[in-house]
Order: structure tokens, then sequence, then C-alpha cells
């Protein structure tokens, strides 16, 4: 029996090292440039690679019909898209990560900020964005949740 308990234990151990250990995980960046705006939540940055912004979610403006990508603007989706442009489009970007930093789809999942302002808490301020939280990514939900109260006592974007 003590054979085994050791072979396991130096198993355990070379695993946990293995995972702990520097360039097993994937490398995220923390700044970064935005080479594209895909929508209103989602953004390509220069190395190729999709952030989706955390805790938010912007109405679509298209959706997937088998293979293929159609247009099909959920109210305000424009509106959206074009806010999120203004504030990141050709811009570096501070990317904050929460437990999780990416999704089963491989994107990068955080927090966006530019010039000190987070740009998640800017669109749901706006009307642009709902809170979207998923645990266990929730590091942001109160302070996106009092800004979605200010947008909707204000009536701005879809909350009009």
């Amino acid at each position: 029996m003590r054979p085994r308990t050791r072979s396991a234990r130096a198993w355990l151990g070379a695993a946990l090292i293995l995972v702990a250990a520097p360039g097993c995980r994937p490398a995220v960046p923390t700044e970064a440039g935005v080479r594209d705006v895909i929508d209103g939540d989602t953004v390509r940055l220069s190395d190729g690679r999709l952030v989706r912004y955390l805790g938010i979610d912007a109405p679509e403006a298209r959706r997937r019909v088998g293979e293929e990508w159609v247009e099909d603007p959920e109210p305000f989706s424009r509106a959206a898209t074009e806010a999120n442009r203004l504030l990141v489009g050709g811009r570096t970007i501070r990317l904050e990560y929460d437990v999780n930093p990416t999704d089963r789809y491989g994107r990068l999942l955080a927090y966006v900020y530019v010039d000190g302002e987070m740009v998640n808490e800017a669109l749901v301020r706006e009307g642009l964005a709902v809170l979207l939280t998923i645990p266990p990514n929730v590091k942001h939900t109160e302070r996106l949740r009092q800004a979605q109260e200010e947008a909707r006592r204000a009536a701005r974007g879809i909350w009009r």
C-alpha cells in the first residue's frame, strides 16, 4: 500500500508543478492594440485574438445561421458597436481578467480600459449594454449593476 501512496503523491506533485509552471498556460496580454471592433462587446486585438467584454451583453448585430453569419441587427446594436468603436477603435487597451481568462471558444474574457475608464461600464451606463454575469467571473458585478441602474433611471439607450 505504501508504494502506491508514494507514487500517487509523486504523480500528483508533478501534475501540480506542470499546472503552476510558467508557460504552461497560454499567455494573456494585459495591454494590446485594437485592430477591429466586432460589435458592442467584442474586439479583435492586433495579434488577431478576440476579446469578449466581461459582465455585459450588448445587442447583437448578426447571428449565425448554420455555418454562415448573417446581418440581423437587434435594436441599438449599431449604436453599441459605434460607441465601442469610438471608445477603443485603433487604440491601446488595458485588459483586466477575472477567474477564467478565456471561454470555451478561445476568446479572451476581460474588463477593458482606455485612459483609466472601464469600457464595459461606460457601455452599460449609456444604455448600450446590459449586465450579464457568468460565475465565476463576477469581480465587478456591483459596479456594473450600479451603471445599469443609472442608465435605467436616466432612460438612456435601450431603457428609453
